[in-house]
């Protein structure tokens, strides 16, 4: 039965990676890059993303996926940028991430030749979504403050296959037994020498660091393609 199982998972694995691949071969083709944003739920990411989408000096648009509803796509469509929404559920049997399958089905819905930069915004969750490519360039990890020091360790796969981490919520330090420094040594214990970025969507820190590396990025993959 064990073996069984291992079987099943490594047919779901291989059947992803396929699909993965020929979305990434889709974007390629577009000239888009593809930033991969995941986190637990309520670390910030759609407030990170308001904070910079606006304004960037590259033309963006947002995959926006959830379990239900389409509250954080309306915030973001709300700033003038293509959204295109992503339920799990019904669709999809409620899962608690995207995979490139999902993503595949709603490209006819992206416009792809319109954009340099697409942000997927995965399902807030800290095992499942780091399991699954969906052809993304990029992984950037939210990681709030209010969540405790321990995450990257409880979660290690997470930290390690992402590019970037946005350590969010740091208005509220003083407010919280938080250790700033242990944070930063556990992360650097599952994934050394990550870049990472200080960050307050409800303040505005560290923010114009967060849209920099955003567009350094698509233009960095613009280049390579």
């Amino acid at each position: 039965m064990h073996r069984t199982k291992v079987k099943v998972l490594e047919d779901v694995f291989d059947a992803n990676s396929t699909i993965a691949a020929a979305n990434r071969a889709d974007f390629d083709r577009a000239g888009v890059t593809v930033v991969n944003l995941m986190s637990s739920p309520g670390a910030g990411k759609t407030t990170l993303l308001e904070r910079v989408v606006h304004d960037l000096d590259v033309r963006v648009g947002v995959l926006e996926g959830d379990v239900q509803g389409t509250y954080d796509a309306d915030r973001i469509a709300s700033l003038h940028v293509p959204v295109t929404q992503i339920n799990t559920d019904p669709g999809f049997g409620g899962e608690c991430h995207l995979d490139a399958n999902m993503v595949r089905s709603a490209l006819p819905q992206v416009p792809l030749d319109d954009l340099d930069l697409l942000v997927i915004e995965n399902v807030g969750n800290l095992v499942c979504p780091a399991e699954f490519k969906v052809g993304e360039d990029v992984r950037v990890m939210v990681s709030s403050v209010t969540e405790g020091e321990d995450k990257p360790l409880k979660y290690p796969l997470m930290f390690r296959t992402c590019e970037l981490v946005l350590v969010n919520k740091i208005d509220l330090l003083p407010h919280l037994d938080f250790d700033l420094e242990r944070f930063l040594a556990n992360l650097d214990a599952v994934h050394p020498d990550v870049p990472r970025l200080l960050v307050s969507a409800r303040t505005g820190e560290g923010v114009d660091a967060w849209r920099d590396w955003l567009v350094r990025t698509a233009e960095k993959e613009a280049a390579a393609v």
